[in-house]
């Protein structure tokens, strides 16, 4: 689960430097000892350096993670740089455009407990790493789900107005996105409540859950809130929506996409409906308020779709966040079994 998010530009040598401090900082505070800090601070001194040399717009998130009880760090980088023609080249030691000893995506990646890239020419990178307080146990690494979000206010707020949550279990999982009205802390106030009723409320289906969520959200401006339920037993995804978050769903044979109906939760309702629909193994689902684009298509990005959904949240922010709100992209895959 991911817990806290910094935002880092990175677009000049001194920002590299205070992107470092920053992640040691986050890292000390989630328990990482000396020699892992030291691992974070090597890999976001040479991811910052790869975004101040090669990219242009670079920037990058460094968020708290936890899974089975460790703390951890996701490293996220994201640029609009000329890109990689062959990414095996590039992560080979001593391969470098500018003259240096280029060592630096074989040093990330070697330093990381997991490791992803997505580059195309002309439209550019994603870089993300996960680096663990401690190691996380083998024999529950082989999680049967991934999950990525991307949730950051709009530029200039100190608070983000949307927010999101996730039940998991053997079973199924259930998501949460919600978009306070407006932006800032009142914002933020009506989707933190949304947050905290489904929490108390995760036993409900999701129409269940935003009838609850209407009226303890009488008391503040409302926000629109879409949550799903998918179960893994059934191969079921139940949906229920009020207002602007959009979803879609993917499988190897297509995709669909979920329906919202118009209102405001804790204002203004005329219908809350749930859709039930099939869940393919090995499906993927995004979910996004309306802080970002609807005009975003994955076969615009090949290979994408097969990587990290912190990955494919992160180049659907880079490429569709309108600057005039906050935003949250969240992304779900099932892994296959074996």
């Amino acid at each position: 689960m991911i817990t806290h998010t910094l935002a880092l530009p990175i677009v000049e040598p001194s920002q590299a430097g205070e992107a470092r401090r920053s992640a040691i900082a986050l890292a000390t505070h989630l328990g990482f000892n000396q020699t892992e800090q030291g691992k974070v601070g090597i890999v976001v001194t040479e991811i910052a350096n790869n975004l101040v040399h090669h990219a242009k717009n670079g920037l990058l998130l460094v968020q708290a993670i936890a899974k089975h009880n460790i703390h951890g760090l996701e490293i996220l980088a994201l640029d609009t740089g000329p890109g990689m023609r062959n990414i095996s080249e590039c992560m080979r030691d001593g391969f470098s455009t500018r003259g240096t000893a280029g060592n630096g995506l074989g040093a990330i990646s070697r330093l990381s407990s997991f490791f992803d890239i997505s580059s195309i020419p002309d439209i550019g990178t994603a870089i993300l790493c996960h680096l663990w307080a401690s190691p996380i146990p083998t024999n529950l690494s082989s999680d049967h789900l991934e999950l990525g979000v991307v949730c950051l206010p709009k530029p200039g707020e100190e608070v983000c107005g949307d927010a999101w949550a996730c039940e998991i279990s053997q079973e199924r999982i259930l998501v949460l996105v919600a978009d306070g009205l407006g932006h800032g802390s009142l914002a933020a106030q009506a989707s933190t409540e949304a947050v905290r009723v489904f929490q108390e409320n995760v036993h409900r289906s999701p129409q269940e859950i935003i009838a609850a969520a209407h009226q303890a959200l009488r008391s503040t401006r409302g926000a629109a809130v879409a949550i799903a339920e998918i179960n893994f037993a059934h191969q079921s995804l139940r949906f229920a929506g009020v207002g602007n978050i959009a979803g879609s769903v993917f499988w190897s044979g297509g995709k669909y996409n979920l329906v919202s109906y118009n209102g405001t939760v804790g204002c203004e309702v005329h219908k809350i409906r749930e859709f039930t629909h099939q869940w393919y193994p090995g499906g993927l689902l995004i979910m996004h308020s309306d802080g970002l684009g609807t005009q975003w298509r994955l076969e615009r990005y090949p290979g994408l779709i097969h990587k990290h959904p912190s990955l494919i949240a992160g180049v659907l922010y880079r490429d569709f966040f309108r600057l005039r709100d906050d935003v949250t992209v969240l992304v779900v895959r099932e892994n296959a079994l074996p």
